[in-house]
This record gives C-alpha cells, sequence and structure tokens, in this order.
C-alpha cells in the first residue's frame, strides 16, 4: 500500500451552538479539529490507509488538541512541525436565512517549512495538496510548492483539492485562480466542486469546465454534485456516477470523504498505471468514494462522521 502525505492546514473551529444568528450574537461555542487535509488525512487512516499528515500547529493547548486528535484516528503526524505562533483559529455560525458568518483568524498554518529531507521518502507514494489556506501566502505557499516539485521530480501520483472558501478570497477570485492553476496543470488528479470547476474555468457547463481544465493539464478530474453524484472526467470520456440515498444531517467534511476514500483505494492498488488506463475501474473507486461522502453526511461533524472501512463494506 503507497503513503498519501496530505500537505496543508489543520485547524480549530469554532461552531456557534445556537445557529439562527450571525457571530455578534453567538455566546456559546463548540470546538472542534478542522482543516481539510488533515481530514483528508484522516479519512484515509480510518479506511486503514497510510495518512500523513504534513502542516503546522501552535504549541499551545488548541495545538495539542489537534494533534491529539489526528494521532487517535491513526494518522501519522510525526512530520506536523510546532509553532511558536497560536494555532489558526476559525468561528462560524449560520444566519436564519442559512447564509455563514465568518471569522478567520490565521496563525500556525503559515508558518509550515520545507523538509528536504522527506525527499528520499516521496518516490512512488501519492501527494495531496488541499489548497485551503496554502495560497493565502507565507511560509506555507513557498513550501507547498517545494513540495509540487518534489510530486513531480519523484514520479508521486499527485491530487490537487483548491477547497475554495468564498469567505477567504473575496473580491480576490482572480488571484485564487491564478495561483490554482500550475497544479491544476501538473496534478494527476484535481478534485472540484461544481463552484470550483465553474470559477477555475470560466465555464458555466460542467462538461465544458472539465475540457478547459483538461486543456490546462488536468488528466483525471472529479466534480462532485451532491445528491446527484459526481462526475467523473478524462481526455476520452465523462460519465455521472451516482451517490447513494441518504438523509443528511451535516454535508461539513463530505467532500473529504470522498476524495480521501478515493486516494485510498489507489493506494491499495500498488501501481497508478490501471487508474489512467481503465475507467471502469476509475468508475468503481469513484462510486464507492460516492458513498464514503454520503455516509458523512448522515453524522454530525467532519473527521466523527469519517467512515470505516465496515462502514463503507456494508
Amino acid at each position: 500500500m503507497k503513503k498519501v502525505y496530505c500537505i496543508g492546514e489543520v485547524l480549530i473551529d469554532f461552531v456557534a451552538e445556537r445557529q439562527g444568528s450571525d457571530l455578534s450574537k453567538a455566546t456559546q461555542f463548540t470546538k472542534k479539529a478542522g482543516g481539510a487535509p488533515a481530514n483528508v488525512a484522516c479519512a484515509i487512516a480510518k479506511l486503514g490507509g497510510k495518512g500523513i499528515f504534513i502542516g503546522s500547529v501552535g504549541n499551545d493547548p488548541f495545538g495539542k488538541f489537534l494533534l491529539d486528535t489526528l494521532k487517535n484516528e491513526g494518522v501519522d503526524i510525526s512530520l506536523t512541525q510546532l509553532s511558536e505562533t497560536f494555532t489558526t483559529l476559525a468561528f462560524v455560525s449560520l444566519s436564519e436565512g442559512g447564509e455563514r458568518d465568518f471569522v478567520f483568524s490565521r496563525g500556525a498554518d503559515q508558518e509550515l517549512s520545507y523538509n528536504a529531507d522527506l525527499r528520499k521518502n516521496l518516490p512512488g507514494n501519492i501527494l495531496h495538496l488541499g489548497a485551503a489556506t496554502a495560497l493565502l501566502g507565507g511560509p506555507l505557499e513557498k513550501t507547498y510548492t517545494k513540495y509540487l516539485f518534489d510530486g513531480l521530480t519523484k514520479e508521486m501520483f499527485i491530487c490537487f483539492d483548491p477547497n475554495y472558501r468564498t469567505d477567504l478570497w473575496k473580491d480576490d477570485e482572480e488571484t485564487f485562480i491564478k495561483k490554482c492553476m500550475p497544479f491544476v496543470e501538473k496534478s494527476h488528479l484535481c478534485k472540484f466542486s461544481l463552484e470550483e470547476a465553474q470559477l477555475l474555468s470560466g465555464k458555466e457547463d460542467v462538461h465544458d469546465a472539465c475540457d478547459v481544465l483538461h486543456k490546462v493539464g488536468a488528466k483525471i478530474i472529479t466534480v462532485t454534485l451532491g445528491k446527484d453524484g459526481t462526475l467523473l472526467s478524462t481526455n476520452e470520456k465523462k460519465k455521472v456516477i451516482p451517490s447513494i440515498a441518504v438523509t443528511p444531517v451535516d454535508t461539513t467534511g463530505a467532500g473529504d470523504a470522498f476524495i480521501g476514500c478515493l486516494l485510498y483505494q489507489i493506494s491499495d492498488l500498488g501501481n497508478f498505471e490501471p487508474v489512467f488506463e481503465d475507467f471502469d475501474l476509475l468508475e468503481n473507486i469513484v462510486a464507492k468514494a460516492n458513498k464514503a461522502g454520503a455516509i458523512t453526511t448522515t453524522n454530525y461533524g467532519a473527521i466523527a462522521a469519517l467512515p470505516t472501512k465496515d462502514q463503507l463494506e456494508a
């Protein structure tokens, strides 16, 4: 089984307990571990895979909480760094109209420094780049780009998820698009939401969006479509792979569960070539990943709701 190196942010989500008002009125919050790349590492580990998280947390109680959470889920945290900068925090509430009120206090996640010693362990493994905060500047962005170069030179299978967050890129979408393009160009697999595919391609129709992004360089594209499943696209073929019917209670982490399960299956193949040559195999992989994402929506919280292998095969 291949190792999956997940690089990016891990942070504390403080979620307002009484939804329905803005943050100025919230008085009680629930502390949860967050950060898309960390969620993906957990999803892989919970399925029995080798999920390795590379990120930075503060040398403080919140950083300890995050590391303990990842470790308890079976994630390898030996490459995670401690920073004297305080752990990154996010405060979230939903208004009565369903609009998200979001305040982001960026801290230690941006302090991740490049580890050249890791290069010897990379060849033949999988690199997952989750970009929610990685393109916002700081040492993390430079480190992120260096690991992309390592992934290319060490013949890794490279996966990119832009993790677009409207709250982080208000009035600066063009910068986000520009920074994403080198990763789309060089990745073997790109995972997009419908919004991300439309934003990065400039096309409204999802099929047209995939055509544009394939021309940029992405070899395999998945576009998650919620209850409608996932559009699987290669240069040769496109197909919507249906999901399973569930009654969702919390969609947090569903996309991370999807890509985590997908990468777990690819890591278990032992050889990446079939992924590029066998569309039927890809269909089966995406169908199972859809199930993982759907199961996650039936429970509260991202990491706590991620399925185990037994749940996935039930």
